[in-house]
């Protein structure tokens, strides 16, 4: 028996669990929804040290990183590709990207080719959800984030409608 610091006996098979949102999710959804809230729960942005290629952009650069990536996007036949201005919402990033790919097939087509492009241009991009399964993958490229999804994972966490303009 482990005794604790106030000297009750405590059952070392007993564990108490807190319920949490993963508890809800289906274990499939977990991995995903814990990935989003890594991203989100950002609350300052990186140094600039940090930041490699991105840091000190200006708004011009940004924008036009905004565009490389929608034209990429579209180029390899996304779909619904969405951009939401963040600026004065969030710190952690200026622009959200969302895309969908048809299949989780396509999703990781779309990401492994942008990535690249990226990493040509001299980003350095972080990657979450790569090695999953497909259906959710995001790009944080410090002043911009891409989410790129199988269309029924997008419709089950809809980021849309928790970033649009109201």
């Amino acid at each position: 028996m482990i005794k604790s610091p106030k000297n009750h006996q405590m059952d070392p098979h007993k564990t108490s669990k807190k319920k949490t949102l993963g508890d809800a999710l289906p274990s499939s959804r977990v991995s995903q929804h814990t990935a989003l809230l890594k991203k989100t729960s950002l609350t300052k942005k990186r140094s600039a040290s940090q930041k490699g290629k991105n840091s000190q952009q200006t708004p011009e650069h940004i924008r036009t990183l905004v565009d490389f990536i929608v034209q990429k996007l579209d180029a390899g036949k996304a779909e619904n590709i969405v951009t939401i201005d963040l600026v004065g919402k969030t710190s952690f990033a200026d622009y959200m990207v969302i895309a969908s790919g048809t299949s989780s097939r396509h999703v990781m087509g779309l990401v492994h080719n942008l990535i690249a492009d990226l990493k040509k241009k001299g980003y350095k991009p972080h990657v979450d959800g790569e090695t999953g399964d497909g259906n959710w993958v995001v790009i944080d490229l410090i002043d911009v984030m891409v989410h790129v999804f199988t269309p029924e994972t997008r419709d089950f966490y809809q980021l849309e409608s928790i970033w649009k303009p109201q």
